[in-house]
């Protein structure tokens, strides 16, 4: 998926949220919106909308899968972008990344110290001990589903595997958190207890975030425990869990002055993350971009 930076965002929400409620009244959505704050609005999907954006998580999860041996030393992420691409609209789906607020490929590409955003190249060739998150997000029906995975490239070192395991890890530790009734920050406080203890850090400027019909939606969802997310949650919120573990002890990032989208750890260290798109349900998550 494409992130959005924290302060960026909260520039633009109430914008966003005006424009939402007079779209939606315009195009007569029945959804419910649960007002949990100022100027924020967290869409509780109906039955209809969750088949829909569980057809798109489908799919969003078939794109992975199929790229997967692809995946490997020798190949561009430009090849990797065609091909993601290609299987999309085979599937008639949109690529989501596309052109999102200029972004200029089909999915992202972040290898090594790359946080997020890395944009696919040709010159940008994966080598032996390389890691790689393929981040793609799929419009379907006029839903998405977003998901990402972090690949290791030929013969990687242990402390390495170990980052890529813990945070894949850490992901689902988040994901088990969440229960109706309990709040979001619930999901940030499990992943940092169980992070904490390896000596990582998890990257603050960039999180999780609703989706459905819009490619961003409220809550903003923090990898870390803040009251800041002191938000309830209810049965039919979807929305991303996808925390970025860099493996050294700073969480600092910069974002390229020349390409305006790659952000890069501030230490130079690695930076693993894995992505899932969840549902709300009574008994807790529902992985929407998980095939059963």
């Amino acid at each position: 998926m494409i992130e959005v930076d924290i302060s960026e965002f909260a520039k633009k929400r109430w914008w966003v949220d005006q424009f939402a409620f007079v779209v939606l009244e315009k195009i007569g959505q029945k959804h419910r919106h649960l007002n949990l704050q100022d100027k924020e609005m967290i869409s509780i999907k109906n039955q209809a909308e969750i088949e829909k954006m569980r057809k798109a998580g489908k799919l969003a999860a078939q794109v992975l899968n199929y790229i997967e041996p692809f995946v490997k030393e020798g190949v561009s992420t430009l090849y990797l972008d065609n091909l993601c691409a290609e299987f999309t609209q085979k599937h008639g789906a949109t690529s989501a990344p596309l052109n999102y607020h200029g972004f200029p490929k089909s999915i992202c590409t972040s290898v090594n110290d790359v946080v997020c955003h890395g944009i696919p190249a040709e010159k940008d060739i994966l080598k032996n001990g390389d890691i790689v998150n393929v981040d793609v997000t799929v419009i379907l029906d006029g839903y998405h589903g977003d998901t990402s995975r972090t690949f290791m490239i030929g013969d990687v070192d242990e402390k390495i595997e170990n980052l890529v395991s813990r945070a894949e890890n850490a992901m689902y530790r988040g994901i088990a958190a969440v229960k109706p009734g309990k709040y979001l920050y619930e999901v940030g406080k499990a992943i940092e207890k169980y992070i904490s203890k390896f000596g990582y850090s998890i990257v603050r400027s960039y999180g999780g975030h609703g989706i459905g019909r819009g490619f961003h939606e409220d809550p903003h969802v923090l990898h870390y425990y803040s009251r800041e997310n002191k938000i309830r949650l209810e049965e039919g919120m979807t929305f991303t869990v996808e925390p970025m573990i860099n493996m050294g002890q700073s969480y600092a990032v910069e974002t390229s002055p020349v390409d305006g989208w790659t952000v890069t750890t501030a230490d130079g260290s690695l930076s693993a993350q894995f992505e899932h798109t969840i549902l709300v349900t009574a008994e807790g998550a529902e992985i929407l971009t998980q095939i059963k």
